[in-house]
This record gives C-alpha cells, sequence and structure tokens, in this order.
C-alpha cells in the first residue's frame, strides 16, 4: 500500500493530551455521526497491557468497533511505519461499510507519520556516534549543544541540550552527511507535500493546564484502584522480559521500581503523576506540529459536535 495515495473520503481526528478526556467524547461522536475508531495509541496496540494504557472497555468496544487494540504482544516491535500501514488499512475498510473513520489518542508520531509521512533518515555512523558519546563524558552535554548552535541552529532551538540523545543524533547526522538535521527534514516535508486526507476534519482537545493536571493526578491515582500492580505482575509472570521497551513508558516503569522496593507508593504514585505531567506537555509539542489542527476546549461538547456536523455535510 502507497503511503503517499490519497484517500478520498471523511476522516476524523480526535487528538489530545492524556486524560483530557477523549474516551468519552470519541465513543459520543462514533454513536453519533456512525463512525468506527482507530486507536492512535503507541502502547494500546499491545495485548494484556490495559490498566497502564487506559484502554477503552470490553463493554465501551462493544458499542463501538475499535481498532489498532491489542493486535500484537509487548514483545513485538511496533513503530509509525507498521501504524501508517495499519491505519491506511482500516480507513479503506470501514470507507468500504460506509462508516467515518474517527482516529482517537494521543501519540503525535504516528498521527503526524500518517498525514505527512514519515523521515526514512540518515544511517547510524557507529564510528562517528562512539567519538560524540566519548566527548559527551569528557566535555559535557553543553560544549555539544554549543556546537550544534554553530552547525544547525535550528535543530539545536528544538532540541535541549539535557535531551541527549537527540544531541548526539543531530551532531551524527551533520558530521556524516555535512547537511543539517533541519535541512533533511525540510527536504522530507517538501518531497512529500500535498494532502493524504483532503477530507479530514483534525480536532484538538484542550483545556485550562491547572484542570488537565488534576485530571492527570485523578487518573494515576485510578489506575492504581484498578489494578496496575497486578496487571505489571502478570505480565512479568507470563515471562516478558523487564528490560522490553514496554516497560520503560510511563505508569509501567514506576510500577516496576516500586515492586523492586526502590519507592514506596506515596513516592511512585508522586512520581508517576508528575512524570505523566511531563509526558502532557511534550504530547502538545507534536500536536502544534500537525498541519490542520483545530483547537477545541474539550467542555464544549456542544461546538465540537456541530463543528463535526456541519463539516460531514461539506464532505458528503
Amino acid at each position: 500500500m502507497n503511503s503517499k495515495e490519497i484517500i478520498n473520503g471523511p476522516v476524523l481526528v480526535l487528538i489530545g493530551p492524556t486524560a483530557i478526556g477523549k474516551t468519552d467524547l470519541s465513543l459520543s461522536l462514533a454513536e453519533q455521526f456512525k463512525c468506527e475508531i482507530i486507536s492512535v495509541d503507541s502502547m494500546q496496540v499491545y495485548r494484556f497491557m490495559d490498566v497502564g494504557t487506559a484502554k477503552a472497555t470490553k463493554e465501551e468496544r462493544r458499542r463501538v468497533p475499535h481498532h489498532l487494540i491489542d493486535i500484537v504482544n509487548p514483545d513485538e516491535n511496533y513503530d509509525a511505519a507498521r501504524f501508517v500501514k495499519d491505519a491506511r488499512s482500516a480507513i479503506i475498510d470501514i470507507h468500504g461499510r460506509g462508516k467515518i473513520p474517527l482516529l482517537t489518542g494521543g501519540t503525535g508520531l504516528y498521527l503526524k507519520a500518517l498525514f505527512e509521512g514519515i523521515f526514512s533518515g540518515v544511517d547510524a555512523d557507529p564510528q562517528i556516534r562512539k567519538r560524540l558519546e566519548k566527548r559527551l563524558a569528557s566535555e559535557g552535554v553543553n560544549v555539544l549543544h554549543e556546537e550544534l548552535v554553530a552547525c544547525d541552529y535550528s535543530s539545536a532551538n528544538r532540541i535541549h541540550a539535557n535531551d541527549k540523545h537527540r544531541l548526539l543524533r543531530a551532531l551524527e547526522v551533520f558530521l556524516s552527511t555535512g547537511k543539517p538535521w533541519s535541512e533533511h527534514l525540510r527536504e522530507h516535508k517538501e518531497q512529500n507535500k500535498g494532502d493524504r486526507f483532503p477530507q479530514a476534519l483534525l480536532l484538538g482537545l484542550t483545556c485550562e493546564r491547572s484542570e488537565l493536571y488534576d485530571r492527570i493526578n485523578a487518573r494515576c491515582k485510578e489506575m492504581l484502584g484498578n489494578g496496575l500492580e497486578e496487571e505489571v505482575r502478570s505480565l512479568l509472570q507470563l515471562g516478558y522480559n523487564r528490560k522490553l521497551k514496554v516497560f520503560r513508558s510511563i505508569g509501567y516503569k514506576h510500577m516496576l521500581q516500586y515492586i523492586d522496593g526502590e519507592f514506596d507508593q506515596t513516592e511512585m504514585l508522586t512520581l508517576l503523576s508528575r512524570d505523566t505531567r511531563r509526558y502532557a506537555k511534550r504530547q502538545y509539542t507534536w500536536f502544534s506540529r500537525l498541519e490542520k489542527l483545530n483547537w477545541m476546549q474539550v467542555a464544549q461538547k456542544q461546538k465540537i459536535f456541530q463543528q463535526v456536523e456541519k463539516w460531514k455535510r461539506e464532505v458528503q
């Protein structure tokens, strides 16, 4: 399937940070406008991981068909490229049933890849990376970040000095190709211009930051009450290695640290809530990179429904 091929047909998108209320609203929209839901969540694809990923319940999935939930095991690799392939296939199938695909979730990278394509990147250069890692250890992040400012100001402006992985990657790309990472990205965007989904409506949910943080804190407490510890212990008993990528995700890594005795439950909950709030801020950063995104206050449900109704009349 060509990921650049245009899909003519209505596609509704509802995204927002964790805990803002996407699930309830997406179910109501799906029932009102005859949609099937496609999850845009990098963790909900994994089986046996329900509590920590805040999946729609089985009852909610009976109300509205859901796609791209529980499709791989925790030790299988799943990435943006596979998501694009799976999501496009689901969209075409849903259109074939005369329904509207409703993509909802919080993984901005996946949605950006679907709508704008994936930057295939520059091959890694182990020798350059090794030299950079040695310099990082001996000279520190500030020296390397200043070097990135000099050779790739645009990348340096968006990469924090403490983000060592992306800092090293940006320098590696420049040193191996002689061209700034930001220039590679600009060329990719130029080559991939074009609207893959010309009849899509993209809605982004937002609210006051203090309200969102209250929602996040309540969600974290709810996850513990709903059995996150039991879920993590069950995954370990099933034989899944604690070094898997899924165990580095928010919620699961915190619970592992609690199980291992690194923190008591109060400390663990404090760290889980803090890291989830930080994650929400990163989600907003990803969402801001999406073109055609319409921001809506989550509390203004009537206005959201009116906008979807107006859009549906226009695309039919």
